[in-house]
């Protein structure tokens, strides 16, 4: 049986160790220096800059970064005034939240393990959680979303980025070698069911990441089951170099949910 966790663990830490991918390459001390005088901004998706208004006032409030990694959102944060856990499951792009800190004196707690466990943490611990675009990783997202309510505190938020399902009807692999774009898949889509056992051990044993498409159902409804109220809403898209597809759709999204007080009431 393949121990998914631990493959895409590997992986990641190959990946930033590597430096190439965007979610890898640590900000720089101006960008910390910037952020310490007012002047920030993150991403949970490609490109899209996350609206101020989503997170309100940062001063001393604990903020976990969730599978967050990589000397990027947790040191931003935390220079802006938050008191910063940065919780991911590559112990490589944790150190690159350490070193950052370490470099531009800030504090951030970092902690190895599974966005879909977070025992770790009592509940009612963190007023608000970045979760970048990460959950296609996991082969089950309900969970996440669960243990992110657990979590908060009331009135807490939640800021994710996620996928839209959509893009894995395509085979990205194909269309990156010259194929045509063209549906291909059936949704929901796995590599270990959609992709050929031959193939699958290659790209495996080449430390690539295992991927799961995960419904609107999932994304959008696991967030409002776990009793989180869905406040806020975008699409993103990245560059048409980085996927013919691009042209046609915006292939990620973001939301801010928001767990209602002890009274039921949304504070907005």
């Amino acid at each position: 049986m393949i121990d998914i966790n631990r493959h895409n663990q590997r992986s990641w830490d190959q990946q930033s160790a590597a430096g190439a991918s965007p979610w890898v390459q640590p900000v720089t001390s101006a960008a910390i220096d910037a952020a310490r005088n007012g002047e920030w901004q993150i991403i949970l998706t490609p490109k899209k800059v996350v609206p101020k208004s989503w997170f309100g006032d940062l001063g001393d409030k604990e903020l976990l970064c969730l599978a967050s990694g990589g000397g990027q959102q947790a040191p931003i944060l935390a220079a802006a005034g938050a008191l910063v856990t940065s919780f991911d499951q590559s112990s490589e792009q944790l150190r690159k939240d350490a070193e950052v800190a370490a470099r531009n004196d800030l504090s951030i707690r970092c902690l190895q393990g599974d966005m879909a466990d977070l025992s770790v943490f009592e509940d009612a611990s963190f007023d608000l959680i970045v979760h970048p675009v990460s959950n296609l990783f996991a082969p089950d997202i309900k969970p996440v979303w669960q243990e992110c309510a657990r979590v908060l505190r009331p009135s807490g938020r939640l800021m994710s980025g996620f996928m839209n399902p959509d893009f894995f009807l395509f085979d990205h692999w194909d269309i990156d070698e010259g194929g045509p774009l063209e549906v291909k898949f059936r949704l929901p889509y796995t590599d270990l069911t959609h992709v050929d056992p031959t193939t699958l051990d290659k790209r495996m044993a080449e430390q690539h990441a295992l991927e799961f498409s995960h419904s609107f159902d999932d994304q959008i409804g696991g967030q409002l089951t776990a009793g989180l109220v869905v406040a806020g809403f975008y699409e993103d898209c990245w560059n048409d170099e980085d996927t013919p597809l691009n042209s046609y759709m915006c292939t990620s999204m973001a939301t801010l949910a928001i767990k209602p007080d002890v009274a039921g009431t949304l504070v907005l």
